[in-house]
């Protein structure tokens, strides 16, 4: 994979509010191992049904940036609280060398004329 063009880490974890964060059963399976649960009060404690292409998604939290965003977020430090045990499409993520919240920052920041300014929603 190419070297990525932003640093995650400096962000407030976008990517965690997007509203259909799929499972996978092995995900499952990996979410109920890091919990010591089955897989079945994984499944059924930390996913919700989705849609068609994505039958099973994580649930969301109430989130001051985003609204709602996934449940293992940390909203202070706005980390994965379960990194090691992460979906797939989390461990994939990102799929491009531009996240797109970053190219969005980018161009707030540019058409602000300010390299610190971040949009709220006071």
């Amino acid at each position: 994979m190419a070297k990525n063009l932003y640093d995650c880490l400096k962000c407030s974890a976008y990517c965690c509010s997007y509203t259909h964060i799929p499972t996978t059963k092995t995900d499952i399976k990996r979410l109920a191992k890091h919990f010591e649960v089955t897989p079945e009060q994984a499944e059924k404690k930390f996913t919700k049904k989705g849609d068609k292409t994505n039958p099973r998604v994580i649930r969301h939290t109430e989130d001051e940036h985003f609204v709602t965003s996934c449940m293992f977020l940390d909203k202070d430090t706005r980390n994965c609280t379960i990194y090691d045990a992460r979906p797939k499409i989390c461990r994939e993520f990102p799929t491009q060398k531009r996240c797109g919240y970053y190219e969005f920052l980018k161009w707030e920041r540019e058409v602000q004329d300010d390299p610190s300014w971040v949009a709220t929603t006071d």
